[in-house]
């Protein structure tokens, strides 16, 4: 068998094992997330004080650590998943966790799914696997230097800094939605850092994860994730904040891959029309689902 041939055909085993586990890490980051936005609801806590900050609201409950819990197991999985694929992968099929979410929702509520739900889970199925399989990203840098990664930091950063502070000035609904998309915009920067961090363990070792700065920018992301999405659950339904955070985050992740990563879709001509229909289904699919499946 030709060179070329068996590193497409390993590229593609990898990227179906990668697939795999990106579901499992969806499955179980919706199954966190319902117990947390639950426990949210039922918590007091208005943020005016240090004792009333949401954060603290919940953390003494037992069931949000359950949450916590499968959100970690759900990440690890997600680490696996980048361990065998590209970023342009894993990410599309980690939104497909907002499918899971919300019929778990409608459990927890007693009601049933509607015909319309199911319709639009389809096309967030369909707009996923079209991203995915005739998108065929292809892999990046190993090790992007750190002039990639400043104006991506920079950039950013302010810009969610302003959306978070602007969160803060809006009435509750549109609170909810803000701080979503800045739970996403984080996220999606913990998404790339993870496939630094991946990339790094498996070419440098366990001494290269000590002394890169990405395996603390990491710690640090995924610590102030939590905090800011515990933040946009507290304040207002789960329909509010989960559409803007699950859109947002293959977003960033997508112009991150492209940016700081240099991974790319493989198409040319009229395929990036398909793309870019599928890019907008997914983001309709994932609004009208998380508004229809989760109160």
């Amino acid at each position: 068998m030709p060179a070329s041939v068996s590193a497409s055909v390993e590229r593609v085993q990898s990227n179906v094992i990668a697939v795999v586990f990106a579901l499992a890490s969806a499955l179980t980051i919706a199954w966190g997330t319902v117990i947390r936005h639950r426990i949210a609801e039922e918590a007091p806590g208005d943020g005016t004080s240090l004792r009333s900050a949401p954060i603290v609201a919940v953390i003494g409950r037992p069931l949000w650590w359950v949450g916590t819990f499968a959100a970690l197991l759900g990440y690890a999985l997600q680490i696996a998943a980048l361990g065998f694929g590209t970023l342009l992968v894993v990410q599309p099929v980690l939104v497909l966790s907002l499918m899971f979410t919300f019929p778990m929702s409608a459990v927890y509520d007693g009601r049933r799914i509607s015909k319309a739900e199911t319709f639009w889970s389809l096309i967030l199925t369909a707009a996923v696997a079209v991203l995915v399989i005739l998108g065929r990203p292809s892999p990046g840098l190993l090790e992007p230097p750190l002039n990639r990664w400043l104006p991506a930091l920079a950039v950013g950063g302010a810009l969610l800094f302003c959306l978070d502070r602007l969160a803060y000035t809006r009435i509750r609904r549109q609170k909810a939605l803000l701080l979503g998309m800045v739970t996403g915009g984080v996220m999606g920067y913990v998404a790339v850092l993870s496939k630094a961090f991946v990339d790094i363990l498996v070419h440098q070792g366990f001494t290269g994860i000590l002394l890169s700065w990405e395996s603390y920018a990491l710690l640090g992301g995924a610590v102030l994730g939590t905090a800011v999405q515990q933040s946009s659950f507290n304040a207002g339904a789960l329909r509010q904040s989960l559409p803007a955070m699950t859109v947002t985050e293959p977003i960033f992740a997508f112009v991150l891959g492209y940016a700081v990563l240099g991974e790319k879709f493989s198409v040319s001509g009229l395929s990036w029309t398909w793309m870019a229909l599928a890019l907008l289904a997914m983001i309709i699919s994932t609004f009208l689902l998380s508004r229809r499946g989760v109160g």
